[in-house]
Formats: C-alpha cells, structure tokens, sequence
C-alpha cells in the first residue's frame, strides 16, 4: 500500500470517482489507499459535491508549508498506549475531526471533540486539551462552552478538585434529546404560523407540512434515543457482570 501524501493523479482519480457517484471506499480501493485517506481529503476540500482537484491540491501545500513554518521543535507526539501507531492515530483524528466538520460543527470545537473521543479515559482537563492541541486556553474554554451548550460534553471534578471535560454514553444520549427538543421547537414555531398566515393558503399549507415533518422525526429521534439507551446499557451491563463473573472462578 502506498504511503505518503496524494499526488495530484491521485487527486484526479478521486475527483473523477465522486463524479461517477462511487463510494469513498470503493475509491480509496482503486486507489490502494485508506478509506480514512480518501474521506479526509474529501471532507477538508469542499465536500464530495464541491471537490476540485486542482484546488485541493494546492490547498494541502499551502497547509503544509504553514505547518512547516508554524510547527515549534519541542513539541512531542504524546505516548501512545496499548501499542498503537502515534502516526496512525494523528491521521484518525484528522480524519474524524474532518468528519465532524463536514457535520457541522466549528474547526475548533471538531478538533476537541475528536481529542476527547480518542482519549481512553473518555474525559480531558483544559490543561490536557492545550497541551494536546497546541491552542491557547481561550480556544478550549470556547470550544468547550460551545460543546456543553450542545449537550456534546458534560463537566466533573476528579479526586484533585480539577475540572474535567467528559465524553461518554449518557452525553450522546442527551445530545439526541436536546437535539429532539430542538427539532420539535421547530415544529411548534411552523405550526404556529399557520394560523398567521391563514389556514389553507400556499404559506399555511407549507408552514403545516414542515411541522409535520419535524414532528415525526423529533418523535423518531426520541424514540430511536430511549431504545438505544436501554438496550446498549442492558447489554454494557451483562459484559460488566460476565466479567465479574470470570474473574471470580
């Protein structure tokens, strides 16, 4: 399999691939590289509907030579547990902070995000996130005001009084919620025009199909939410007791 960065025949052959509709991973196959590779080149030039390769290419030497310019020769990769690959790891949190981008959310706030999901212990301190990120600590406490707005991340104190940033099960959980409760508003502020605007007219019947849209999938997402809970915490909770148990005989 081919390392390093794409070559711009290489960044053709995903442009002309997008076009024909075909998959990241059936790209990334003909091109005997990652799928992550493939998803992140996409991802941080454009979008699959919007990737040129031109400019992609010279976009990746332009942040290359930046990165040359601004990269401070103390810094370290931190240590990596359980015999992973640091580089390997570095190029998935590009990867999914990418992602996470594509879905919407800031640079700043995608890249915390992607630090706390890849962190074992599932929490970091602000200290740990400008340490790893190499940012100032206004960038974290911004991004983490934002993150906690959304119901993204939640705080806690540990044994030493510090403030800790936590990702886990329950978080997403009420992530969906609030994103169910977000959606339903919508739904209630359309309905509410209908009457406004005159029932029956283009406007009202319009404003009416939009709430009932928002309507089903709120209800979706709630429903979709409880179930999951409940049946990822029941099956957590047998894992937990068979290993209980193995460690008992």
């Amino acid at each position: 399999m081919p390392g390093g960065r794409l070559t711009q025949q290489e960044r053709q052959q995903i442009a002309l691939g997008l076009a024909d509709g075909l998959a990241y991973a059936e790209i990334a196959r003909r091109l005997d590289r990652p799928t992550s590779t493939i998803t992140r080149e996409v991802m941080r030039n454009g979008g699959p509907t919007a990737y040129r390769a031109d400019l992609a290419h010279r976009a990746t030497e332009r942040r290359a030579h930046r990165r040359k310019q601004a990269a401070p020769s103390n810094v370290q990769a931190p240590p990596q547990a359980y015999g992973r690959d640091a580089e390997a790891v570095r190029e998935y949190e590009e990867t999914l902070t990418t992602v996470l981008m594509g879905s919407g959310a800031p640079k700043m706030m995608a890249r915390v995000l992607a630090c706390l999901y890849t962190t074992d212990a599932g929490s970091l301190t602000a200290a740990d996130l400008v340490q790893r990120l190499q940012v100032s600590p206004a960038s974290v406490s911004k991004a983490i005001a934002f993150l906690e707005e959304q119901g993204l991340v939640r705080r806690e104190r540990d044994e030493r009084r510090r403030e800790r940033y936590v990702v886990d099960d329950d978080v997403w959980y009420q992530s969906m919620m609030a994103s169910a409760r977000g959606t339903a508003q919508l739904g209630e502020t359309a309905r509410q025009g209908i009457g406004v605007l005159g029932r029956g007219t283009p406007a009202a019947t319009r404003l009416e199909n939009i709430a009932r849209f928002v309507d089903f999938v709120s209800e979706s997402i709630a429903r979709a939410a409880d179930q999951a809970r409940e049946v990822l915490h029941a099956k957590s909770g047998a894992a937990s007791d068979d290993t209980a148990a193995e460690q008992r005989q």
